[in-house]
């Protein structure tokens, strides 16, 4: 496992000397659609699964980048000091500090060496980081950790591509059947989300609304979101 992060660690690296990362940027129409539906549908789960009030509810996010989504999390409703961002490269854990409130505490390093008590919080989540990890074992355990992590009650957010892309072998897409067999004893709400990027950069050139219009074929969305509770009799595995 210390080799597969050690991959890790060189191929973000490498993706920031080669500047792939500014095609994230929100200022790319296909950037900033697909981030304001994945909000959206974030604000239903919070209404409908039993999370609201956001203010009292604990959150941990593995992989928090440089702190987009922990931003976001503080505008629905989440208090600072109940949330917790974890990442392994350190100019991102930098990056997320420089922009974060200090009251959200940021734990820096590979996620299986974080020193956190069972059942700490209602909410752990993921964005786009188990498709990064191609070994098994790895996926395997850092899930492990996420699910004894979470309260009797809680549950595991995730959001991640289903499909390889052919461009980039250093990611591999994650179906619903491969989530489910890493949270095995979690009951699995799923939503497909978020026109393939390729797509979303080509007709959003033409216009902004063209992400909305493909985006209502099922077909073309590459993402999925969901929501992996935890039974109130439920307890976690090491």
């Amino acid at each position: 496992m210390d080799e597969e992060i050690q991959r890790i660690v060189k191929t973000y690296h490498r993706r920031d000397a080669d500047g792939l990362d500014a095609r994230y940027s929100l200022t790319w129409p296909a950037v900033y659609m697909a981030s304001q539906e994945r909000e959206r549908l974030l604000l239903k789960w919070i209404r409908f699964s039993g999370i609201a009030p956001a203010s009292d509810k604990r959150l941990l996010e593995i992989g928090c980048g440089g702190g987009a989504n922990l931003l976001w999390l503080l505008r629905a409703g989440f208090f600072p000091e109940n949330l917790v961002g974890n990442e392994l490269i350190p100019a991102r854990i930098q990056a997320a500090r420089n922009v974060l409130p200090a009251r959200i505490r940021l734990l820096e390093g590979n996620a299986l060496e974080l020193d956190i008590p069972p059942d700490s919080f209602d909410i752990v989540f993921q964005s786009v980081v188990f498709t990064s990890i191609l070994d098994a074992h790895l996926k395997s355990e850092i899930a492990a950790a996420m699910w004894k992590w979470v309260k009797p009650g809680g549950g595991v957010l995730w959001y991640d591509f289903v499909f390889d892309n052919p461009h980039n072998g250093d990611v591999k897409g994650i179906g619903k059947r491969e989530i489910r067999a890493l949270f095995p004893n979690g009951a699995m709400q799923s939503w497909r989300v978020t026109l393939a990027p390729p797509i979303a950069r080509l007709v959003t050139r033409i216009h902004p609304s063209m992400y909305t219009i493909l985006n209502s074929i099922p077909a073309l969305r590459s993402h999925v979101l969901c929501w992996i509770k935890k039974g109130d009799n439920v307890v976690g595995h090491s």
